[in-house]
């Protein structure tokens, strides 16, 4: 058999490309599908007979499941705030570690190292923060204000949440955007100062434009992380006080291994998730490329 010039590429493309595949097959792809046909039964994760229960499983936890209606709920505030700060907060520290002449890389390892500590360890540190570090502050400063229930009240347990997870990943947002900001030409900006444009004017209307691309990344990570938080609100707050914190991928835990172990209703939830996570996903790529285009 004869080989083309073309086809013998794409064989040793596909022969290089094949391990992943099929890892990804065996333990990406088919436990997912595995959870779709789950999620039509009443499997409990121990049985080996289980029964088939169509849609009830989705019906029930839309319609009959406050506790993870709530946790839907729950989860879009903390996506919304989530994905304003964090990339906001990275798009300003890339700014800020771009415009310094010394020290970028210090700047650049300071604030990205959180990301690489596990968030299962950030959030005891942070709760020794909370717990310990800021009432002592309170207790021998002016700042009174600090000695709060910082994890036991749902007033604050949100923001606890959301330091800790801004805190461990701003750092990655704002290498990417860092990357970005550096493959901006200069000569636009500084045809943009010659116009008599501000550091302001110039940001907004040449910067920011050309960095798009950036943003779509950015977006998209912080969406997809957002949704399925888990280590965070584990480690920190345990979905508490009561459920007061308790997110999707927390509720989906609790429900497979830690009630009632309706691995069959717990798959249809995890499904249910990935949904949102799809859809919304989805919108955000299509109103961002068109962004780009329009920038």
């Amino acid at each position: 058999m004869i080989f083309t010039k073309n086809r013998k590429q794409n064989i040793i493309l596909l022969a290089f490309v094949f391990p992943a595949i099929l890892f990804y097959s065996v333990f990406v792809l088919a436990p997912s599908l595995g959870g779709v046909w789950y999620s039509l039964t009443d499997w409990n994760g121990l049985n080996p007979t289980y029964n088939m229960v169509g849609l009830s499983n989705y019906i029930e936890a839309l319609t009959d499941d406050p506790y993870f209606q709530d946790s839907i709920w729950f989860t879009l505030k903390y996506v919304i705030f989530m994905v304003v700060l964090s990339n906001f907060l990275a798009i300003l520290l890339a700014v800020l570690i771009e415009s310094q002449k010394r020290s970028k890389v210090w700047f650049r390892t300071i604030f990205f190292m959180p990301n690489m500590i596990s968030l299962i360890i950030g959030g005891f540190m942070w709760m020794f923060i909370f717990t310990k570090v800021l009432p002592y502050i309170a207790e021998h400063t002016i700042f009174h204000f600090l000695d709060q229930s910082w994890i036991g009240d749902p007033k604050f347990s949100f923001y606890t949440l959301l330091i800790l997870s801004l805190w461990s990943g701003v750092g990655y947002l704002m290498v990417i955007y860092i990357a970005a900001l550096q493959g901006v030409p200069q000569q636009l900006k500084e045809a943009a100062a010659i116009d008599g444009a501000n550091a302001m004017q110039t940001f907004r209307n040449v910067t920011l434009p050309m960095i798009y691309p950036a943003l779509t990344i950015g977006l998209f990570v912080t969406l997809n992380g957002s949704f399925k938080v888990f280590d965070a609100v584990f480690a920190l707050t345990g979905g508490g006080p009561g459920r007061a914190t308790q997110v999707i991928a927390l509720n989906i835990y609790e429900e497979a291994f830690s009630l009632s172990s309706r691995y069959g209703y717990a798959s249809a939830k995890a499904m249910i998730l990935f949904l949102i996570v799809l859809i919304i996903t989805l919108v955000q790529l299509w109103i961002m490329k068109r962004k780009e285009v329009e920038a």
